[in-house]
């Protein structure tokens, strides 16, 4: 949303997924997740299903365990998988990871299509976001797809294939 509201000419179209153009307060749940990639980093696993079952602690649900793992990388220099963003860039961004750097929309706009696929059961794209988006995006329209934020993780089929629940 950023790249296409600073610079409109560079894209022909646009699709956020479950992220609206507001400051958001992120779920708890990132706090954790951090703390299970901090474990994995700590105990030098070198295959992901090692981060896997270290991750099994801090989430049940697979899809957004595996869509925290391609965070881990394999380096020419060790055996074992390395974060791909450093974990300490992680935790001192995280307080700064749900804003929006535009405030104004009469100030940018991306007059592009754009559509906005939001998670039936996720709090980003809320309802009441829907006149700030237009606002910044006068060309959009909304998909709903059943599941929580982590969209193409959990319905990755009904995401590729444009199955919206709405």
């Amino acid at each position: 949303m950023t790249v296409a509201l600073r610079s409109p000419n560079l894209l022909g179209a646009l699709i956020p997924v479950d992220n609206a153009p507001v400051d958001a307060s992120l779920k708890s749940d990132f706090r954790k997740y951090l703390q299970g990639m901090r474990e994995i980093e700590e105990a030098g696993v070198t295959k992901q299903a090692e981060a896997d079952q270290i991750l099994q602690k801090y989430e049940d649900a697979l899809p957004i365990r595996q869509f925290l793992m391609t965070n881990l990388v394999k380096t020419p220099q060790s055996k074992s998988l390395a974060l791909r963003i450093p974990i300490k860039t992680l935790a001192s961004s995280l307080s700064k990871m749900g804003d929006f750097p535009f405030k104004n929309p009469d100030e940018a706009q991306y007059k592009g299509p754009t559509l906005f696929v939001r998670g039936t059961n996720s709090h980003y794209v809320a309802d009441e976001f829907l006149p700030v988006i237009g606002r910044f995006f006068p060309k959009f329209i909304i998909r709903e797809i059943d599941c929580g934020h982590w969209v193409i993780s959990e319905q990755p089929e009904a995401f590729r294939h444009g199955k919206a629940t709405t």
